[in-house]
Formats: C-alpha cells, sequence, structure tokens
C-alpha cells in the first residue's frame, strides 16, 4: 500500500504538508495523490474514532454484533443476498465471513429492543436468511487499532482480617 495511504489511515487529519515531509515528496504530488484515491474511491471518509463510554447519555445507542446464516441466491452468490441486508440503515457495517455463519452485521439502535425488532420484523424474514445469532455490545476496549481508555471506577480498598 501506498505511504501516503498508511498515513491516512493512522491518523486522518495528517496535513498534506507534513505528509509531504515523511514522505519526502513534494507537496504538489502528494495533494495530486489524495484526490487521485479520493476519485477513484479509494478513500472513501474521513473518519474520528469517538470513544462513546465517556460521553454516554440518553441518546447513546445500543450495538450488537449479528450473525447471519443465508442461503446464496442461484447465479448471484452472497452479494445480492448481502445488498439487500446492508441497505438497511440500521446496518452500520456488513462482512462476508468463513465458517458457521455467511455475514457478520454490526446494527445499532436506540435500546435492546430496537436492535429486536430490526432482527424480528427486517432481517429473519427475509427470503434467504436461515439464521441469526445476537451478540449485544457491552464495552468496547479497542477499535480501530485504537485503545479506549475508560473513566477511572471508584476504586474501592482492599480490607483485611
Amino acid at each position: 500500500m501506498d505511504e501516503i495511504l498508511e498515513i491516512l489511515e493512522k491518523d486522518g487529519r495528517t496535513t498534506p504538508e507534513e505528509i509531504a515531509k515523511i514522505t519526502n515528496r513534494s507537496l504538489d504530488k502528494v495533494k495530486k495523490a489524495i484526490r487521485k484515491y479520493e476519485r477513484e474511491g479509494v478513500i472513501l471518509k474521513y473518519k474520528a474514532i469517538i470513544n462513546k463510554e465517556l460521553i454516554r447519555d440518553e441518546d447513546s445507542e445500543v450495538r450488537a454484533l449479528i450473525e447471519v446464516r443465508v442461503s446464496p441466491e442461484k447465479d448471484l452468490g452472497f452479494d445480492h443476498v448481502a445488498e439487500r441486508i446492508y441497505r438497511f440503515e440500521e446496518v452500520k457495517s456488513c462482512y462476508l465471513l468463513s465458517g458457521t455463519y455467511d455475514l457478520l452485521l454490526i446494527v445499532e439502535g436506540k435500546n435492546i429492543h430496537t436492535v429486536s425488532q430490526f432482527v424480528a420484523e427486517k432481517l429473519a424474514p427475509l427470503e434467504n436468511v436461515r439464521g441469526t445469532v445476537t451478540h449485544f455490545l457491552l464495552k468496547k476496549y479497542k477499535e480501530d487499532g485504537v485503545i479506549l481508555k475508560h473513566k477511572e471506577e471508584n476504586k474501592r480498598i482492599t480490607i483485611s482480617y
């Protein structure tokens, strides 16, 4: 992978000027390369990783990992089924897997009930869906290579007799 892409993948806020210094390339070449990657769809989006545990409030969403077993469609394979599933707004990510289940979804909802309702009313009834297993995320320790710091809990004093 190009060094420019590696730098931006680690920190999307790295400026073209900083990238030019790191890579020993001209600023113009770096800017052209970035524009080309954006135009070609290699760079799709710049993203901030938010530690939502530090800003929990009444609007916090519940996240679930859902394993989905599907029957591939004749002449279309898994892609067509996956497309029908990833178009739901609740689905934030969708991956094709090897193993017992075919797809792994990351789904978000207002609460456990809305995620359960999504599975029961939208996902499970789909023609090619053969089964699902839902895992609710309880706590994140690391995301996209970044270790998330958590609020310090009240430390209890150890009492021994």
